[in-house]
């Protein structure tokens, strides 16, 4: 009986699942999927690729402020419709997103000449504003140097070349101007200011939605300058003339305030120090300094980096390199708390022969537009090398 049972039990659930299945058969009129009423939501993202170009006075010579805009929705992008607005119009102009990207390609089929013109474009930045006569013989000369490589660089070009050029060029002057309804569009402003970015999209079923973000394009400002370290390396002949001996750089303006101009040590063959074959040797004694003054930038803020290394301790040393005011009048003065914008000391008590450690120190020029590095020691023989700065983003 317990038998029949089972099988009974067995064939009503079976019943009731062919039964559940059925229900949802497409084949039964009125019956299956419910349509999907989700609307879009649209969004979007945009980047600044704006550009703008400064004279070495900081004059703005031109600026474009473009700015990128890539749609997007929960949608998948076929069946759906974009349409940009944006407030103020007046003078925006919509580029075809696939511009720049073709001048791009251009620009890598003409490598070597457009890298040498980026290399002129740096001497012509810095000949109006240089009024040391040497100096500007020597980047006068550095551009006839490189007018001379370029014309032979641009007569090297290969018809190959020049053809696949051509087609690009072509390729560019085809383009469609980009439209308010580009899914991915590049919106030239007129200038900076407060600009209103909305997009609508809708989808295949003629459903619609909206958002809006406010853009703000600042004003175009110059690039802060790089400051120029003479003889970083302490190497001969790098000088910006090609001549030197690695330390006319940083030669105090009084030996006898400040200390003498440290020793060079010299290497047989390059990849024992961290750069070239020579660095600043400064003697147990402390009677030797480096001093160097740079040009910066008021309000910047600087990262400056050197390779160190100090003697074993036999007896305790250290060695200093300092950010001083240049106000600063002698050796004393640049070691008051006041005149001092950023320091590191580093000692020997874990130092190896021979090995070089890299350093950096941060600091803000404030008001400034030079300061001082200023290289002392104490104890122990020291030496310093590959002195670079950077801007600090």
């Amino acid at each position: 009986m317990k038998k029949h049972l089972f099988k009974l039990k067995y064939i009503v659930l079976g019943a009731a699942i062919v039964s559940l299945t059925g229900c949802v058969s497409d084949d039964l009129p009125e019956v299956g999927d419910l349509p999907d009423l989700t609307g879009p939501q649209p969004f979007y993202s945009y980047s600044d690729v704006s550009t703008s170009l400064f004279d070495c006075n900081d004059v703005q010579l031109e600026a474009n402020y473009d700015y990128f805009l890539q749609a997007g929705s929960n949608l998948a992008v076929n069946g759906t419709q974009y349409e940009w607005t944006v407030t103020p119009s007046e003078n925006v102009t919509l580029i075809n997103k696939d511009k720049p990207i073709l001048e791009a390609q251009i620009e890598g089929q003409l490598a070597t000449v457009v890298a040498i013109e980026a290399e002129i474009a740096k001497v012509d930045y810095k000949i109006p504003c240089e009024t040391d006569p040497a100096k500007l013989a020597v980047l006068e000369a550095q551009k006839a140097d490189l007018e001379a490589q370029l014309a032979a660089a641009e007569e090297a070009i290969s018809d190959e070349t020049r053809a696949n050029v051509a087609a690009l060029e072509a390729e560019i002057e085809a383009l469609p101007a980009g439209s308010l309804q580009d899914r991915e569009v590049i919106f030239e402003f007129p200038g900076p200011g407060d600009y209103t970015l909305g997009l609508t999209v809708t989808d295949n079923l003629g459903k619609s939605a909206y958002t809006e973000q406010v853009i703000v394009v600042n004003q175009a400002v110059p690039t802060i300058a790089i400051p120029e370290i003479g003889e970083p390396s302490f190497e001969d002949g790098s000088l910006f003339d090609g001549t030197g001996d690695g330390r006319d750089s940083w030669r105090s303006p009084s030996s006898s305030k400040w200390g003498s101009v440290f020793q060079i040590n010299s290497k047989s063959e390059e990849g024992i120090l961290p750069d070239g074959i020579q660095a600043a040797k400064f003697p147990a004694d402390g009677s030797r300094v480096g001093y160097q003054e740079i040009d910066v930038t008021p309000g910047a803020t600087y990262v400056l980096t050197y390779f160190s290394s100090l003697d074993p301790p036999g007896a305790s040393g250290d060695l200093t390199v300092s950010i001083v005011n240049p106000n600063a009048q002698d050796i004393q003065e640049a070691k008051l708390e006041a005149n001092i914008l950023a320091f590191r000391t580093e000692d020997n008590a874990d130092s190896v022969q021979d090995v070089f450690k890299k350093n950096a120190i941060t600091f803000e020029a404030g008001t400034l537009e030079k300061v001082i590095i200023l290289i002392t020691n104490s104890g122990t023989e020291s030496r310093v090398d590959a002195f670079d700065i950077t801007v600090k983003q």
